[in-house]
């Protein structure tokens, strides 16, 4: 599976490595087009409420305008970045493979210049 505009493939085998019945929190880094693309991910955000909803997953937290406290340049190369929580990695896997979010999934796609997605496990510090 590949996104319209993003030629890189879609890599759902990563998930074998994260507890199959725990939650995974994905880190959205998004670089958005500069004709639109913010306007083209917001259309995205509001079509693909309903998809969340139906496996369970949860937006918890959404940012702009990064600057670097720490690191190699003032800015990072990403414009936003969205975290979502879903319950478990198949509940991921079956929302993008859905044929209705198929469907809405051009508007991400076309709004993204790069857009990395990170799935992250829980981790317990101390």
């Amino acid at each position: 599976m590949t996104t319209e505009s993003d030629d890189r493939p879609v890599n759902l085998t990563a998930f074998a490595n994260l507890d199959p019945d725990a939650p995974v929190v994905m880190i959205n880094l998004l670089k958005f087009n500069n004709s639109g693309g913010a306007e083209s991910y917001l259309r995205y955000t509001r079509e693909v409420q309903p998809h969340l909803a139906r496996v369970g997953g949860t937006v918890r937290y959404a940012g702009t305008n990064p600057v670097s406290i720490i690191g190699d340049s003032e800015r990072p190369w990403w414009d936003a970045i969205l975290v979502v929580e879903y319950p478990s990695p198949q509940a991921f896997t079956d929302m993008v493979t859905d044929p209705g979010y198929q469907q809405i999934h051009g508007h991400r796609a076309a709004a993204l210049a790069q857009g990395d997605l990170i799935a992250t496990a829980q981790w317990t510090l101390g």
